[in-house]
Formats: C-alpha cells, sequence, structure tokens
C-alpha cells in the first residue's frame, strides 16, 4: 500500500506573503479597503459638553485600534491616525459667530446753493445810552473847550452874593463837638445828612466820647446804625478810630489833616469838613454837589474833586474862602440840582457859563 505523503506546512511569512497581493502582478486589483460608517450611523455628539468630548476620545481609541488589527505591521501609527481623522469627521463643525451688519450711513445734508443763501441775521441793536448833558457839558469844562474862564470880578461878585444872601452857613450834620462831628461825617459818606440824623441821634445818646464808644462796641454801633448803607463797615470805622483816638490822641480829636486822614474811615474830605466847621480851618471839602456846581458854571472845572478843590482854593479870594465850601454845596443841594437845575431862583446865573440853563 503506497505510503501517503504530508506537504510540508507553510512559515508564517509563506502566508502573509500569499495573504498580501502582489502589486506588480498584472491583472490583479487590491482589495478595496472598508468604507468607513456614514456620520449619520454614529451617534451624534452634543455641541459644548463633556459628552460629546468623550464620545470623540472613544472614536479615536477605536479607530486606533481597529487600524492596528488591520495592518498588524503599521500598528499604532497608521490605525491611530485614521481613527482621529474619523473622529474629527464625526465632530460636530462650529458654527462661526455672526457679524452684524453696519447701518448704512446717513447722506450729508446738503447745502444750500451759494446763490440762495440767507443773510445772517445782525443781533439788535442796543438802545443809545442817554446822554447826560450837565455831565457832558462838566466834562468839556474840565478840558477848558466850551467854557469861558470867570474874571477875578466876576468869582467875587458870585462870592459877594451867596454872603449877602446867608452870612453864616452851617453845616445840617447834627453834633456837638469835635468827635461826634467826626463820627458823622465818617457815617455820611453814601448817604444824606438826613439819614445821617436820624441814625446818629440814638447813638450818641448812647456813646458820645470815644472811650464810651468803645465800650459801646462793633456790633451795639452797627445795630444803631443799620438804617444807613454799608453800616456795618461804618461801625468798624468808628469803633476803631475811636481807639486809635486814646491810644495816640489822648482821646482828642487832631487838628492836622495829616493826623485825620490815618484814622480809619477818613479820606480827604473828612478831614477838610472837621478842620473847617470844628477848627475854623479855610478848607474846601469837595462833595458830588459842589463837584457839579463847580464844572457846570465853570467856576472851577476839573476832572477830580481834587483838581476842583485846588482850583477853588487858587481863585475863591481870601475873605470868602471859610464859608465858600458851605455856599457851593448848599447851592447844589437845593438850586444847581443834578437833573431839574432851577435856573430861575439861581443868584448866578448871569455869571454861569452853562449854555444850557433853563428859565
Amino acid at each position: 500500500m503506497p505510503r501517503k505523503i504530508t506537504p510540508p506546512k507553510p512559515s508564517v511569512a509563506t502566508e502573509a506573503a500569499a495573504a498580501k497581493p502582489d502589486a506588480a502582478t498584472p491583472g490583479v486589483s487590491a482589495p478595496a479597503k472598508p468604507r468607513a460608517a456614514p456620520a449619520s450611523a454614529l451617534p451624534a455628539a452634543k455641541a459644548g459638553t463633556g459628552s460629546g468630548k468623550a464620545g470623540a476620545k472613544d472614536k479615536a481609541r477605536a479607530g486606533a485600534a481597529k487600524g492596528a488589527a488591520k495592518s498588524p505591521a503599521k500598528g499604532d501609527a497608521k490605525g491611530g491616525a485614521k481613527g482621529a481623522a474619523q473622529a474629527t469627521a464625526q465632530a460636530p463643525a462650529k458654527v462661526p459667530a455672526k457679524v452684524p451688519a453696519k447701518a448704512p450711513a446717513k447722506p450729508a445734508a446738503k447745502s444750500a446753493p451759494s446763490g440762495k443763501r440767507k443773510p445772517a441775521t445782525p443781533p439788535p441793536a442796543s438802545p443809545a445810552p442817554r446822554r447826560n448833558k450837565a455831565v457832558a457839558n462838566a466834562a468839556a469844562a474840565a478840558h477848558g473847550k466850551t467854557l469861558l474862564v470867570w474874571s477875578e470880578e466876576e468869582i467875587a461878585e458870585a462870592f459877594a452874593r451867596f454872603e449877602a444872601q446867608d452870612p453864616e452857613p452851617k453845616g445840617e450834620l447834627n453834633h456837638t463837638d469835635a468827635f461826634t462831628l467826626l463820627v458823622a461825617v465818617v457815617l455820611s459818606a453814601q448817604a444824606t445828612d438826613t439819614g445821617v440824623n436820624k441814625a446818629t441821634t440814638g447813638l450818641f445818646a448812647a456813646a458820645a466820647t470815644p472811650a464810651a464808644m468803645v465800650t459801646l462796641g462793633e456790633e451795639e454801633v452797627a445795630r444803631r446804625i443799620r438804617t444807613l448803607g454799608l453800616y456795618r463797615g461804618k461801625a468798624k470805622n468808628v469803633v476803631e478810630l475811636s481807639r486809635l483816638l486814646l491810644e495816640r490822641h489822648a482821646g482828642m480829636v487832631p487838628r492836622d489833616r495829616e493826623a485825620l486822614e490815618a484814622l480809619p474811615g477818613v479820606g480827604r474830605k473828612t478831614a477838610n469838613v472837621v478842620l473847617n466847621i470844628a477848627f475854623g480851618a479855610p478848607t474846601i471839602a469837595v462833595d458830588t454837589h459842589l463837584f457839579r456846581v463847580a464844572n457846570r458854571t465853570g467856576l472851577a472845572p476839573g476832572p477830580t474833586p481834587l483838581a476842583v478843590e485846588l482850583g477853588l482854593e487858587a481863585r475863591i479870594p481870601d475873605r470868602f474862602k471859610l464859608h465858600a465850601h458851605h455856599w457851593l454845596i448848599l447851592h447844589g443841594r437845593y438850586i444847581c440840582k443834578a437833573s431839574r437845575p432851577e435856573c430861575g431862583r439861581c443868584i448866578i446865573a448871569d455869571l454861569c457859563r452853562w449854555p444850557e440853563k433853563r428859565f
């Protein structure tokens, strides 16, 4: 009986070579690669959640294992790449954020044609200031442009008439001595003599000496003169000048201008009034009334009170200087008024240089 011959068992390498098709053999095609499952067949991963990320990782690991099983030689490299590609394909795609569309630009306003432009409306004209003829005339007189200078004879004639009408003119501020006169004149700044007399009636009843005024105090003085303008500042000056009179002059009012003007609230006009009335000095105190009369009449025109004062001192004869200050002030207060001068009652109207006299 013939012996049965067993063929030799092929080796592992031979089986691998037989399983792998020869690429060089014509007419033999390579076996088709398995197609990946469609994305719809796989479980969908929820975007933005942890479960979606975990599913993608599991798919990557499964793909890597599958690739390693199909291709032992290439192992993890080929299979892992394929699995990662499958996981990436299955991951939900990110939707780009919508960019808001820009609003269309507004068309520029059309400018009016050059030929149809409206003319600019001019601002309303302010009314012309009312001309004060007396002030204008006084200013012109101060520069010597319109009024003729009075002669010495005319000046002497004018003051002779004042003297004949009122030989002993008196001031209208109530006082009993030099101190009360000084206080009254200090209080008369920007006030009428009538108003000052009402205020000083009660004040002098309570304090008529420097010592009593200091004792009365600033607050009480202010309370008693509160009807006057600037009464707080005036009260402070009255109390302080009283203290300085006690400290520097033994409570007496000094007779010289420099010492008087060193006191609080005392200027040149106040010093002239005190020197003239209290001590009989031939000084001329220029207030608003006297300043107006000197310029309006042309008697002693000047742009400032000091200029008028010096002009009058140079022109008035010595025998009239003691009372000249009172005559001119009273004349301006009651006859040669600022707005309506009573030229029909003026005793020097024929000598006056004012071109707009009213009769």
